[in-house]
Order: C-alpha cells, then sequence, then structure tokens
C-alpha cells in the first residue's frame, strides 16, 4: 500500500505539557483521513508539525517514503504540503488573482507576467471545480469563495498533500457540500487530504480513513464504514456522553424580550445590525443562525447591554430598558454568557470564586452595608457551581486560567445561571469546547428552558440551533432574513437565507 504521509513516534513537549505522545499514524495516498479528538488532545499540534510551523521533540516524518525534516512551512511546502487554515490568511485589499500568485509571481523579463499566471490559475479552478472571479479584492468575496481562494494558492504552489483545520466552521450546509465535492475531485486527482474538524457527522460523511487523538495519544485508528457517531463520540471522551435532557412540550405567548426595529452600529460598519425586530417566549430558546460577521456579535452585546443602540428599542417583560446599563439589565434579570469567554467572560488571573460573582458582586447577596464583598457568599456560589456544573478543579481558591477550557466555559455558564434569570444571552456558548462539555452546556441549556427560563442563543453551529432553538431567526447582513421552525424546515433552505440567497416575505 501507498503511503503520501508516515508519521512515526511524534512527540512535542512544551516543558511539562506534553501536546504529542508517541503518535504514528499511516496516510494513504490518494484519500480523505480525519483527525478528530477533543480540544487540547494535540491534532493541531500534530498536524502543524507536519506543516513545518513546529518542530517535533522526537520522532519521524516520512513523505512518499521519503524521511524529511521541516524547520519551517518553506520545507513542507518544498515537499509539495499546503495547508487551509481556520482562519484564512488572504490580504483583502489584493485581487484574488494577486492572493494566489503571492510570493510566487511568474516573470517575463523584469515584469511580472499576470497572463502566464491568470491562465496558470483559471486552469487550477477549472481543473479541480474552484472557478474563482480573479479580479475581485479578496476581502469583498463571501467566505465560501475565499475559501477555495486559499485552496488554489496551495494547488498554485503545487501541493499534493493538502491539510484543512475546521474547514466548514464558517460555511453554510451548500458551501460545506460544495467544499466536500472539491475534496473528492481532489482525492480522485490523487491528492491526499487530512482534515482536522469536530463534526462527527461530517465526518462520517467524507472521510476514508479516521484517527482518534485523546490526550496526545491515538487511541482509534478506524474505517469509516467500521464506526459511527456514537463510537467516536465514545473514543474521543474515554466514556459515554450523558443522556440528553428530555424538552418539555410547552409554549407560552408572555412575551419576555420585545425588540423592536433596533440598529446598532459596528466598528466598520454604521449598521452592523439594521432595523431588527425579534421577540423571545418564556420559556422558549430561539436560535440565531448565520454566517459569522452578519451583525451576531453585535446584537448580542447591545441586548445585554454592552453597546448602545443608535435607534429602535428593547423591552424586558413590557419594561422598555432600551438605555439601561448592563448592569441595570444584570440586575432585572438578562445574563449574559459572551462568545469569547477569555476576554469578555473571565479575568483568568482572578480564582474561579471570584469569577464566581464577576459582575454580580452589585447584588445584595454578595455586597454588604459599606461595599465589602461577602467572601462567605462568593464562595459558597462558586463550590455550588463547581459541584452542578462539575468544573474539575482541586479547589474554588486556583486561577481560573488554570483550568481547560470547557472548565472554564462552565463557570460562566454557572455563574450566569445560579442567579435565576429571566433571560439568558448565549453566544456561542460551547464555542472552543470539548464534545463532552458540549453534551453537558446543552442539557444545561434545555433544563434552564424547561424551567420557564427565556434563551436567545446565537450560535454558527447548525447542529448546536437544530439541537436546541424552538425557533430559529436567521441573520443576514445586520437583518433577519427568515424566522422558521427547525421541525419544518431542511438544512439547505436554512442556508439559502444564511447565504441570503432568500429572505422570507
Amino acid at each position: 500500500m501507498e503511503y503520501s504521509v508516515e508519521l512515526e513516534g511524534i512527540r512535542k513537549v512544551y516543558g511539562p505539557v506534553i501536546a504529542n505522545d508517541d503518535i504514528s499514524i499511516k496516510v494513504r495516498k490518494g484519500s480523505v483521513t480525519c483527525i478528530v479528538g477533543e480540544n487540547g488532545a494535540g491534532k493541531s499540534t500534530l498536524m502543524n508539525i507536519l506543516y513545518g510551523l513546529e518542530q517535533p521533540t522526537a520522532g519521524t516524518i516520512r513523505i512518499n517514503g521519503e524521511t524529511v525534516r521541516f524547520s519551517s512551512s518553506r520545507d513542507a511546502i518544498k515537499k509539495k504540503i499546503g495547508m487551509v487554515h481556520q482562519h484564512f490568511m488572504l490580504v483583502n485589499e489584493l485581487s484574488v488573482l494577486e492572493n494566489v500568485i503571492i510570493g510566487m509571481e511568474p516573470r517575463k523579463g523584469p515584469s511580472l507576467n499576470y497572463k502566464k499566471a491568470r491562465a496558470v490559475v483559471s486552469e487550477l479552478g477549472e481543473r479541480f471545480g474552484m472557478q474563482v472571479p480573479l479580479d475581485e479584492k479578496a476581502g469583498d468575496l463571501a467566505v465560501g469563495i475565499q475559501q477555495k481562494v486559499e485552496i488554489l494558492k496551495i494547488l498554485y504552489r503545487g501541493a499534493e498533500i493538502l491539510i484543512f483545520d475546521e474547514p466548514t466552521a464558517v460555511l453554510t450546509p451548500q458551501e460545506t457540500r460544495e467544499l466536500f465535492a472539491n475534496i473528492r475531485t481532489l482525492t480522485a486527482d490523487g491528492k491526499t487530504v487530512l482534515l482536522i474538524t469536530h463534526h462527527l457527522d461530517e465526518v462520517m460523511e467524507i472521510s476514508d480513513d479516521i484517527v482518534v487523538v485523546r490526550r496526545g495519544k491515538v487511541v482509534a485508528t478506524l474505517k469509516k464504514e467500521e464506526t459511527d457517531v456514537k463510537q467516536l463520540a465514545f473514543h474521543m471522551v474515554g466514556s459515554a456522553l450523558p443522556e440528553e435532557c428530555q424538552r418539555e412540550e410547552k409554549q407560552s405567548d408572555q412575551v419576555v424580550l420585545a425588540v423592536k426595529e433596533i440598529t446598532v452600529a459596528g466598528a466598520n460598519k454604521p449598521n452592523a445590525v439594521n432595523r431588527l425586530s425579534l421577540e423571545v417566549h418564556e420559556g422558549e430558546i430561539l436560535g440565531v443562525a448565520g454566517v459569522s460577521g452578519n451583525g451576531q456579535s453585535e446584537l448580542a452585546r447591545a441586548l445585554a447591554g454592552l453597546v448602545p443602540v443608535t435607534s429602535g428599542s428593547i423591552s424586558l417583560c413590557d419594561r422598555d430598558i432600551t438605555r439601561k446599563s448592563r448592569r441595570a439589565r444584570l440586575l432585572d434579570g438578562i445574563s449574559y454568557i459572551p462568545e469569547d469567554r477569555k476576554t469578555d467572560g473571565l479575568c483568568l488571573q482572578w480564582s474561579i470564586a471570584e469569577n464566581a460573582i464577576a459582575g454580580y458582586y452589585v447584588q445584595p447577596a454578595y455586597s454588604g452595608r459599606f461595599g465589602f464583598i461577602n467572601r462567605k457568599k462568593m464562595n459558597e456560589t462558586a463550590e455550588r457551581i463547581i459541584q452542578e456544573y462539575d468544573v474539575r478543579t482541586p479547589s474554588a481558591a486556583v486561577p481560573v486560567g488554570s483550568l481547560s477550557g470547557g472548565n472554564q466555559q462552565k463557570v460562566v455558564i454557572g455563574r450566569e445561571t445560579v442567579v435565576d434569570p429571566k433571560l439568558i444571552i448565549a453566544a456561542e456558548p460551547t464555542r472552543g469546547v470539548d464534545i463532552g462539555a458540549v453534551s453537558f452546556i446543552h442539557n444545561d441549556i434545555i433544563a434552564l428552558r424547561n424551567k420557564g427560563v427565556s434563551v436567545l442563543l446565537i450560535s454558527s453551529d447548525l447542529d448546536e440551533i437544530f439541537r436546541l432553538s424552538d425557533r430559529i431567526a436567521v441573520m443576514y447582513n445586520g437583518e433577519i432574513a427568515a424566522i422558521v421552525d427547525p421541525s419544518s424546515i431542511t438544512r439547505e433552505e436554512l442556508g439559502l437565507y444564511m447565504a441570503g440567497a432568500k429572505k422570507e416575505g
């Protein structure tokens, strides 16, 4: 059997941390091999070693049978390895053609030979089904087209081994299907694909072989036909996932949150949210779906009271809160789970106990007559969060920054839910957390909904949106493109709304 990639005994150590622990895998030429595992399992480190971005502490790399040693990504490119990163590496102000050929521009005498470059790139696009507008600025393109540009960049450099890091994270269902078709065209041409993803349904759709990594070690190497999603999850976590919390059938006409034609400015846009209206009922999870960058972040921050609206109104239980501060909204019962826990959700140097009441110290339960923190009550709250949310820690006194990402997120969610809120604004609540923590957080959100808490769930993960939502609102270009019933819409139709190809009414 012919192998494009052989990694043998790969070990990578950062001080006391062992990121890769004697990993050995073989990747068949012309195949799609999915590398799966929880966050921090060592997947990205392993692929960065293969691409020359990291050097192994020990171990051997063989490319097409030849033992190699990479000191940089330039060495890997010379061996026809390319990598498409999760966050694209395009220069937005340059044209597509300029982005593809940058650093490898063909020349005709002292001048750049754009005619030859255009012919080569056009041929690659046609050959692999990735035609792109060569003269448009890269920054003006939809993310699905930008990703094709990234793929063409590495094909232009002669890549025969392609590494994809979470390639579907920002794609609509249609764009994901198109990407998979492109990948199959590449493997049919004899190219080899390694793909990191946490979407197990996608693993079962696109993979030929599957490598499961847990705590720096390979714990399973499987063929697709030998396994299923449940078994993969078991291998990733090391135990069975918790049973799903059952959703109670309940409907309420009581409107908890009413948003009427609000406009919110963004960093580079005066109307990142543009005259948007929606309602969230008591005991309802309203999911907000959309491709990242369509105003979801600005909407969440405006509803939480962190940024002002330039027009429109916001009401909580029929009381106008449009001009109220974050602190006032917190005291009114609006909890906020921010999309970036490290920047906006936690103070990493503080202890778990201190983070457990961050923001909430203004409540009478935590702040005494003279403004001193009631440390006994603070520690009681922290212990409750640790117990109820299964936070893995030796004590509440350790810095929250020492915890894993999943446990950090549990602290944030615990803090925002133990206060009996009326409304939770949850922005990307499971981004960057392990599959076991995802199940736990999903169950917690459904349990809160069953108790009558209203939830505005903003997520770019369609699996999460469909699993949790009672209704789905789709955002496109700062507006609500549609509000739909998740039980009566397909992912493909939802994708049309997300891409702006369809609008309700």
